[in-house]
């Protein structure tokens, strides 16, 4: 009956909401794997399958894993978390796909509304949501909520547009490819997010939260090596797309800050007084107690 409907909306061009597969990559995932994937299953929409790319972990995360029988995962050998992502995207079968974080939940509802949202936009390549950063106990640090896709506010400014919020359609990445992991190791997704402003893609925007982002002592955001080189791959990517750096990379990102915080009053009726990062340093730590088979653990300290 699935695929029959399928048909008819490929025939008739027929609204129907796209069947979502959710791609989670992990390595050593034992503390918090099991909530991303109850966040998948409390979910009210049908239509989805899981995916795990398990990198090879070395504790209980493939037992974890083992006790779902409804998942559809591997466990090998990888070279960082978005190899993972590319074969994710490789196997996934859904017309829409997202990567989740095992360290990230789902929040209510969030399938059934990204799928009314594409329901109602046919043209849309892609959207993003909201996000919640959590702490180590999933107790709210704050919310971001923000605005449409700028291309320019990415270049020169931040990146806004956080990788567990973002569904894009299974063909854009047959067109224009997954995530460069052979050159960045902590920032392909920035790289990827540009490129989908660069391939003229449309990217809506769902003012809704949808995933509870975390930042704990098992994670990467929160330490501060990995933050470092992130900014540093960021600056080579920015680089790439035609930020020229210098005075009038700087003029660039004061500007397009504010013409953020614009959008953000425009659209959502109020703008950031305290700006994220601000919020977040209290839980951020020189070193957190993550593994890779990358060697992203092994950055130098600060």
């Amino acid at each position: 009956m699935v695929s029959l409907l399928r048909c008819l909306q490929k025939r008739f061009c027929l609204n129907i909401a796209p069947a979502i597969s959710v791609i989670t990559p992990c390595f050593n995932s034992q503390v918090t794997i099991r909530d991303t994937i109850k966040s998948v299953l409390a979910q009210d929409y049908q239509d989805w399958e899981h995916l795990v790319i398990d990198g090879g972990s070395t504790d209980a995360t493939t037992k974890i894993l083992s006790e779902y029988g409804h998942l559809k995962w591997i466990s090998e050998k990888d070279s960082g978390h978005y190899d993972a992502m590319n074969k994710g995207v490789a196997l996934a079968r859904g017309e829409v796909v997202v990567i989740l974080n095992a360290d990230d939940s789902f929040r209510p509802q969030t399938l059934s509304r990204v799928a009314q949202a594409f329901s109602e936009h046919p043209e849309w390549d892609g959207l993003f949501g909201d996000v919640i950063f959590v702490d180590d106990q999933g107790q709210e640090i704050y919310r971001r909520a923000e605005a449409g896709y700028d291309f320019r506010v990415l270049l020169y400014a931040l990146d806004y547009i956080c990788h567990q919020a973002l569904f894009v359609r299974r063909r854009v990445y047959d067109r224009i490819g997954g995530y460069r992991q052979k050159e960045f190791r902590n920032a392909a997704d920035l790289e990827f997010k540009l490129r989908l402003g660069r391939e003229h893609c449309r990217i809506g925007h769902l003012p809704q939260f949808l995933v509870n982002y975390r930042y704990h002592t098992h994670g990467q955001s929160a330490d501060q090596r990995v933050t470092r080189n992130m900014l540093r791959e960021a600056d080579l990517i920015r680089h790439e797309y035609g930020n020229p750096g210098g005075w009038r990379g700087r003029l660039g990102k004061i500007f397009y800050k504010a013409k953020r915080q614009a959008q953000k009053l425009r659209y959502r009726g109020h703008c950031d007084l305290i700006p994220g990062t601000w919020k977040l340093r209290p839980h951020m730590r020189a070193r957190t107690e993550f593994s890779s088979n990358s060697g992203v653990d092994k950055l130098s300290p600060p």
